[in-house]
């Protein structure tokens, strides 16, 4: 029984975070609330005993994407109005598209199970499962090279996400470390030699 309260909590508060990351007007307020929706995620996923995507998704997401994502936003020259300017015609769109997921979502839990909506209990695990173990087998035996595939993807951004923030722009001062190197003591100091004074 709690735990189904517990449930229900996170999933509203899950669901609050993911209207706040598609209805806020600040690129840094929706990563901040995606953050968050990634945080009840994760608590859900222990409650259905599946530890291991639970920390995974806390680990790999809020600690490594979330943090590129920050990154990328923060470091770039966001025109926000521009850019609000240019998504406001795809409004039909997106209203498409949530219809249909809406749709198929219906389609699984109505149509699918003939009767209609009944919620059903997941089936006991049996006695020493460990979900940490099973996925690993599957990841490093039948899904080796999809994971491989998936790991060369995410080097792939994270490089094009350096190569963007470095990019040239008026005004800025960039640092050419190899002459940084190449510099010698006698070529920035000089030493001038001169006659002590007395003081008078």
């Amino acid at each position: 029984m709690f735990a189904t309260i517990l449930f229900f909590a996170f999933a509203a508060v899950l669901l609050g975070s993911a209207l706040g990351v598609i209805l806020s007007r600040n690129p840094v307020h929706s990563a901040m609330l995606l953050v968050l929706c990634f945080f009840n995620s994760a608590v859900i996923w222990l409650l259905l005993n599946a530890e291991f995507l639970g920390i995974v998704l806390v680990l790999v997401y809020v600690g490594a994407v979330m943090v590129l994502f920050l990154f990328v936003v923060m470091m770039l020259d966001i025109n926000v109005e521009e850019l609000r300017k240019g998504i406001a015609g795809y409004w039909p769109v997106a209203l498409a598209v949530a219809g249909f997921v809406v749709f198929a979502i219906l389609n699984v839990i109505v149509v699918r199970h003939l009767g209609g909506v009944a919620l059903r209990t997941a089936p006991a695990l049996p006695a020493g499962y460990s979900n940490t173990h099973v996925l690993g087998v599957a990841l490093f035996t039948r899904y080796a090279y999809p994971a491989q595939i998936a790991a060369v993807i995410l080097l792939v951004a994270s490089v094009a996400a350096i190569v963007l923030t470095l990019r040239r722009r008026p005004g800025l001062k960039p640092q050419d470390v190899a002459e940084q190197v190449r510099v010698r003591a006698k070529d920035r100091v000089r030493i001038v030699r001169m006659n002590a004074e007395k003081r008078q």
